[in-house]
């Protein structure tokens, strides 16, 4: 076990900030669990600022160190925000204070975008629960869901994001679409190597980079952070002001709006 003490670290808030689909609560305990890299990880919360990491201190510096961003300084990035005169983002950074944003498996995180374009955060889950049924522990890999057909994809509850899926992973399967030559472009040149492929277009390649790459200066739009900019901001929000680390402010302002619209606050 491994104990970390960290101000800026909520689980809670990490499982349900849409970044990934594999952490669930365990029961009526503050315990989560997290599947990722072929490891399943439960993380208890002591107290508000402490956790254990019920792994071996091997396997938390080589996985769980990386995965959560545990070396990046998140309480300097809330500080620059907060300094700032911008009221909603100083209180979606108070709501949402122990956000991180996690660096998961390229492979996972492109599939699990192209499933969830105009889809809900419980079925997206569920369809990847079903897709990972015959391997729990593990996501299955491109050679693998290249066995599927169509049909199967759509008995999972993909719907029309099946032919998309379909076809990624033959270009995977092929050679046209190189994950590695991915990994070395620049975000910009990224985004565009992704929108080249079916079923992608920019804000599923935004989420890409920056949940698969792992490149913070991405910023995914989908209809909640369109609605945070229209009712917000008069229809104008300058995100290169927020460079290198607008995938966070991404993420503060995602579940801050989610929170107010479970609250009943906003229409």
């Amino acid at each position: 076990m491994v104990e970390v003490r960290n101000a800026d670290f909520c689980m809670e808030q990490i499982a349900n900030s849409g970044q990934c689909f594999r952490i669930n609560k365990l029961g009526s305990a503050d315990i989560w669990q997290v599947v990722a890299f072929g490891k399943v990880l439960a993380v208890h919360r002591v107290d508000r600022n402490t956790f254990i990491f019920h792994c071996s201190p091997e396997e938390f510096q080589s996985i769980w160190v990386d995965y959560f961003d545990l070396r990046r300084d998140y309480g300097m990035i809330k500080n620059l925000i907060l300094m700032s005169d911008d009221p909603f983002l100083r209180s979606a950074v108070a709501h949402g204070s122990g956000l991180r944003i996690l660096h998961q498996d390229l492979w996972e995180v492109i599939v699990s975008f192209i499933i969830s374009q105009r889809n809900s955060i419980p079925r997206i889950k569920s369809t990847i629960e079903k897709l990972c049924a015959p391997h729990p522990h593990a996501f299955p890999s491109p050679h693998t869901l290249a066995q599927y057909e169509e049909k199967d994809f759509c008995n999972l509850g993909l719907g029309y994001r099946a032919r998309y899926l379909m076809d990624m992973v033959g270009s995977v399967e092929d050679g046209t679409f190189d994950m590695e030559y991915l990994k070395t472009l620049g975000s910009g040149d990224a985004i565009a190597y992704l929108k080249k492929f079916n079923g992608i277009g920019e804000k599923v390649a935004n989420c890409i980079v920056l949940y698969g790459l792992h490149r913070l200066e991405a910023f995914p739009v989908d209809t909640w952070i369109s609605r945070i900019i229209r009712n917000q901001y008069g229809g104008n929000f300058d995100t290169k002001s927020l460079s290198p680390y607008a995938g966070v402010v991404q993420q503060y302002m995602f579940f801050y709006q989610r929170s107010l619209r479970r609250l009943g606050n906003v229409p």
